[in-house]
């Protein structure tokens, strides 16, 4: 069921309406196998802000949608390690290689202690092909001041189905926000993290869905991505690249679209709950909001 605004044609593509009392959250749903699900209706979720349940006052189904990606690639001298800036660039390519031309657009940007836009927003992945070649690793990483920056440049976007890509070995030196700072901006804009790691010796599982041990390098990396409704893969060797980038398109072409009003100011939990069992949403855990308080 889709739910359109007042002024939107039947059968056009649906319309989230811009305001400021209007808060969207893209949601992912997965089986207890992991698979993504996407039959579910709007009767199936509930949001709650802040502890207030609230009207889901629009509704977009999982589809198979445009997006907006933007890549954030790790050029830190850490990368020189083994071959981390080469399966780096290996799980970049598969992302380009599974982009649409013409209906996908896609963003290139590089680290290390600053951070350098290579290509803007452009539906022709070759022109961020093109850039793989003159990459090389040397410095520091200001990693999560790398993507609180790029989180930002989704604000103009067309398209709802929108994620940033950090492709990284995990050690962030040089940074002055943390990975609660940047999680706040991204969830500010709802804009998923998805967190790709290579060069790590534990490779079980590469190109699935995992969440780092505290104890590891990339524990807060896998805060933000889990708080801002993203996940971590490992993208270590051709197989893990391939998998990583199929499983990142894979979810953000079938999120759900929600929306709801605003119930207060400020910088508020949102909690998506499913009325199905043995379902599990991931989406980000809070907006900010600059309505005046009400019910």
């Amino acid at each position: 069921m889709l739910t359109h605004s007042m002024d939107q044609p039947a059968g056009s593509p649906p319309v989230f309406r811009s305001s400021i009392d209007l808060v969207s959250v893209a949601a992912v749903v997965r089986d207890r196998r992991g698979r993504l699900v996407g039959d579910l209706a709007r009767e199936d979720f509930e949001i709650f802000d802040a502890g207030i349940r609230r009207h889901i006052v629009e509704f977009a189904p999982s589809a198979d949608g445009p997006v907006s990606l933007a890549i954030l690639f790790d050029t830190s001298g850490s990368m020189q390690v083994t071959d981390n800036l080469r399966e780096g660039l290996a799980v970049v390519e598969q992302l380009l290689v599974q982009l649409r031309t013409g209906a996908d657009e896609v963003a290139f940007f590089a680290f290390d202690s600053g951070l350098r836009q290579l290509s803007g927003f452009t539906s022709d992945a070759a022109v961020v092909r093109r850039l793989l070649a003159e990459l090389d690793a040397f410095g520091t990483t200001a990693l999560y001041d790398a993507v609180g920056t790029v989180a930002l440049e989704f604000d103009d976007r067309p398209h709802r189905r929108r994620a940033l890509v950090l492709v990284t070995d995990g050690l962030d030196t040089s940074s002055r926000r943390s990975a609660a700072d940047v999680s706040g901006i991204a969830s500010a804009s709802d804009v998923p993290v998805y967190v790709v790691t290579v060069g790590l010796d534990d490779v079980a599982g590469s190109g699935a869905i995992y969440e780092p041990a505290p104890a590891t390098p990339v524990a807060h990396l896998g805060n933000l991505a889990y708080w801002t409704g993203g996940a971590c893969f490992k993208g270590r060797g051709a197989l893990g690249a391939d998998a990583a980038a199929r499983g990142v398109l894979a979810e953000l072409r079938h999120q759900y679209l929600l929306a709801f009003e605003s119930a207060g100011p400020g910088w508020r939990p949102v909690d998506v709950r499913l009325r199905r069992n043995r379902l599990t949403v991931r989406t980000r855990s809070a907006y900010q909001s600059s309505r005046p308080s009400g019910d």
